[in-house]
């Protein structure tokens, strides 16, 4: 189910370019479809998103918008249970992200002259959240919380609504718990277009964020520009670093952990102990047997799983950093340690105790991470994502008269006559 192989300057070579082919080609025929249904909603609105509704959904619900006193509801009848988990996560979430916000600031200088930055939330963000099976309320969360931090005026959420019309009661109780403003029960390609847009009904957004299919992947990249967007997400992926101090139970545990997210997920090993490395494999097998996801498990580690055998400790980190994982788990000695030799890396989980999982869910650093290798120049969702800055500066007519000479000639150098024109005049 999981094959190995020695790194040797081809094998692992081989398992790369396996991993960088689940991004593929744009798909011509989705991205058809999802302009059609992007021009639709833009020339339609609300009558575009009921037609759309009816086709994909079976029924188009009798309210775009979820109201408020139903959004309360759901959190008041949900498990108190399940209510307090979330409420925790929440406030590790919140603890975290409150760390990363950033002040605005003023640079008064002797001269009179004034330069400083405005740091500020946007105005209004759109929240996809996905419904029916893979809806995650632990993603409300993590995107609704640090939008909230950073000052965000009114966050608007869409999902699609179920077979009986209304929205998943779980993702309804967690919008609560994360303070989002408005809720509506639309999906896909056209919800997407919905937010960049406006309708009728739904505010236009400033930025979009949040999973969703290969429809709403490709709907965020086409109207990116029309909005900002969070980034495109591709299939889930773990590294795991594995040396002798590794216990081969908790390396198969995280590794199908991640396999379960579907098919095109990829989970990989790299070990410098082939006893631990074979006795992953062995686990991962008996694991397997008993997990409800088997079939898309299997599928997926046949397909891009691997264990990769390494001479040394300096060919596992080059390989993690070519990789650049999503999630990056170091299960050796001294984690602690070695975590700054590992460069790219979307979340990097540190020691036996600190599982893949503990981070999409409950220990704060935010689960919406990059993908496909691109964690070697994007970064982790963060207050930042939700902000905005803008610079300003102030001169007095001296201190312009000191700089005036400088501008003239780079301008002049330019070509660019008016741009010095603009300062001459003023002496």
């Amino acid at each position: 189910m999981l094959s190995m192989v020695r790194a040797d300057g081809t094998a692992e070579r081989e398992v790369l370019a396996l991993l960088r082919s689940r991004s593929g080609e744009v798909d011509r025929q989705v991205t058809a479809v999802v302009t059609d249904i992007i021009d639709c909603v833009r020339r339609d609105g609300d009558a575009a998103l009921a037609r759309y509704a009816q086709q994909f959904d079976g029924a188009a619900p009798p309210s775009l918008e979820v109201p408020r006193a139903q959004i309360d509801a759901a959190l008041s009848q949900a498990d108190p249970g399940f209510v307090q988990a979330l409420r925790r996560a929440q406030e590790n979430i919140a603890a975290f992200h409150a760390r990363q916000k950033q002040q605005s600031f003023v640079d008064l200088q002797p001269n009179g002259v004034i330069l400083g930055q405005r740091v500020r939330g946007l105005h209004r963000v759109g929240l996809y959240v996905p419904g029916g099976t893979a809806a995650y309320p632990s993603s409300v969360l993590m995107n609704a919380v640090p939008a909230k931090i950073a000052g965000v005026g009114e966050l608007i959420m869409v999902t699609p609504p179920g077979k009986t019309g209304a929205a998943n009661p779980d993702i309804l109780a967690a919008a609560a718990i994360a303070g989002v403003d408005r809720v509506f029960l639309t999906g896909g390609a056209q919800a997407v277009a919905a937010l960049a847009y406006g309708t009728e009904t739904i505010p236009r957004v400033d930025k979009i964020v949040g999973p969703g299919n290969i429809y709403v992947a490709t709907a965020k990249k086409l109207l990116y520009g029309q909005v900002d967007i969070d980034m495109i997400a591709g299939p889930s992926e773990i590294l795991v670093v594995a040396d002798q101090t590794a216990d081969p139970t908790y390396l198969a545990a995280d590794l199908l952990s991640q396999a379960e997210h579907d098919r095109l997920a990829s989970s990989i090993l790299l070990c410098t102990d082939e006893a631990v490395a074979q006795n992953t494999v062995r686990e991962i097998e008996r694991q397997t047997q008993s997990l409800s996801r088997r079939q898309i498990i299997r599928q997926a580690l046949e397909d891009f799983g691997a264990v990769i055998l390494c001479q040394d400790f300096a060919q596992m980190v080059a390989l993690a950093n070519e990789i650049a994982p999503e999630h990056l788990e170091l299960m050796i000695q001294n984690p602690l340690e070695a975590v700054s030799a590992f460069d790219n890396a979307g979340s990097i989980f540190l020691g036996r105790y600190s599982p893949e999982p503990l981070g999409d869910y409950y220990a704060g650093p935010n689960h919406v991470l990059p993908t496909g290798g691109t964690a070697r120049f994007f970064s982790p969702l963060s207050v930042d994502s939700f902000v905005k800055r803008s610079s300003f500066l102030y001169y007095t007519q001296d201190a312009l008269r000191q700089a005036a000479a400088d501008i003239v000639t780079i301008a002049e150098k330019e070509g660019l006559t008016a741009h010095a024109n603009a300062i001459t005049v003023r002496f």
